[in-house]
């Protein structure tokens, strides 16, 4: 039946097409935040062919992309890690000159868009091939093994093939599309959602001495309504850049909308040059990061709470009067979506116990951050991260990597921090090399073997 003139349509139909393969590798990674860029850096240098997609004009992810410039904040004296690829990150940055000392921590803020060139100098080093500016948008499948991917670019459809795939798009996009089983969490239940920016024209000495005149601590996360973290109480009287009191007092004078309660975080770095960097206040929740109809809103709602934090902060915290909006990240900062079910997923009890495994590819300090909980890591208490918690049900060929793995809800308030994604990214890269090398199933590489070459690249897995 012919539709009429004015009838509008509900479907159409994709005329079938052939796509050009453009490019063969043995291992593809897909996204190239810290678990991706990990990722592909290991399976390089595990000596395999490797392709790193990315979707926006930059490497990093979070670290770029999103501007979120503390990837060890949780980091003190008795903290134990890992170390790897994550820590590398910090040390590279530092030596290229793109990172500062963190303000909290022992660890180093880095610097978002310096980052981008460390991040091409580290992919070059390794002989990655890169293909920047490539939108994920289906799996190629041959029956229950994926064996590469279709990309949308300017170029049009293109079509990558590869003997592994590790999905590091942190939202389990190919996994999902795969057929692997996957949970999303229920919007209302969804970690909240953040626009960072920097600041510029800030008085460094006039802010420092409001910080030190006002010191803030952790204990002050728990200050009900909309901000209310509960720790475990060793962290309570430690220092935290914690901002919550300009934005209490600007809806008092009637600046802020008093229904945004939500605004309040933390600063990373004072910059001699007058920037406040890593502004991590704006949180709004319900944002789905797999609807787009939700990223549109949330990131223009986003940015118009960021300059009614701004406003906020000139007239009510020391040396920011002429404080002015540096940049904007490039996009939100999502926490929470999609995650596998895998063969093994991480749990509560696993998270707060200092959970064990016997296919463990790195250790993770005891730091929860998410779901109204915060855990400092200030006693060397730390978990294993299994293999198996990678590998998704029903897809050959596939590994996860990032904050998609599978686990429950504390253990995802763990595993989703970008120092966590780099050890199961360096995991799965060194695991999904070793079974190019083999010519076995990742369900079935030697984890003894795997481990071995996490030693030699320097992860500590036990």
């Amino acid at each position: 039946m012919t539709p009429q003139p004015n009838t509008p349509l509900t479907t159409i139909l994709e005329p079938e097409r052939h796509i050009d393969v453009i490019h063969h590798t043995d291992v593809l990674v897909v996204g190239s935040g810290p678990g991706g860029l990990a990722a592909a850096l290991a399976a390089a240098r595990a000596g395999v062919g490797v392709t790193l997609v990315e979707r926006f004009g930059c490497f990093g992810g979070n670290l770029t992309v999103v501007g979120v410039e503390g990837i060890g904040w949780y980091r003190h004296e008795e903290t134990v890690e890992a170390n790897g690829i994550g820590r590398e990150f910090e040390t590279r940055a530092f030596a290229m000159g793109a990172a500062v000392p963190e303000s909290q921590s022992e660890s180093y803020e880095i610097d978002a868009e310096g980052f981008k060139r460390v991040a091409d100098v580290l992919v070059e080093e390794a002989g990655i091939h890169p293909m920047l500016h490539r939108m994920f948008v289906a799996p190629i499948l041959e029956g229950d093994r994926i064996a590469g991917i279709i990309v949308e670019s300017k170029a049009g459809r293109e079509a990558i093939r590869a003997r592994r795939v590790i999905d590091a798009t942190g939202d389990a996009d190919i996994a999902a599309r795969a057929g692997a089983p996957t949970y999303l969490t229920p919007k209302e239940q969804m970690m909240a959602t953040s626009v960072m920016f920097h600041l510029a024209g800030v008085d460094k000495t006039a802010f420092l001495a409001g910080v030190a005149s006002d010191p803030q601590r952790y204990a002050d996360w728990r200050g009900g309504g909309e901000w209310d973290i509960k720790t475990s109480g060793k962290e309570d009287e430690m220092f935290s850049p914690f901002l919550k009191k300009p934005f209490r007092q600007a809806i008092e004078a009637g600046l802020i909308p008093p229904e945004l309660t939500t605004i309040a975080g933390t600063w990373g770095a004072i910059h001699d040059s007058g920037e406040l960097t890593y502004m991590n206040l704006i949180h709004m929740d319900d944002c789905d990061g797999t609807d787009p109809d939700d990223l549109t809103r949330f990131e223009i709602e986003g940015r118009r709470q960021a300059m009614l934090a701004i406003a906020a902060l000139r007239r009510f915290t020391p040396g920011c009067a002429g404080a002015r909006l540096r940049n904007f990240g490039m996009t939100l900062g999502i926490r929470d979506t999609r995650k596998i079910d895998a063969v093994y997923n991480l749990t509560e009890d696993d998270t707060r116990n200092e959970g064990r495994f016997e296919d463990s590819i790195g250790i993770y300090p005891e730091f929860i951050d998410g779901y109204g909980l915060l855990v400092l890591p200030t006693t060397g208490r730390y978990l294993h991260i299994p293999y198996r918690a990678l590998l998704p049900k029903k897809v050959r060929g596939l590994l996860v990597a990032g904050r998609a793995i599978g686990g429950d809800r504390i253990a995802h308030a763990a595993t989703r921090n970008m120092s966590a994604c780099a050890v199961t990214g360096q995991g799965a890269g060194v695991a999904a090399a070793l079974s190019v090398k083999a010519g076995c199933e990742l369900d079935a590489v030697d984890i003894g073997a795997v481990q071995k070459e996490l030693d030699r690249q320097g992860v500590r897995h036990q």
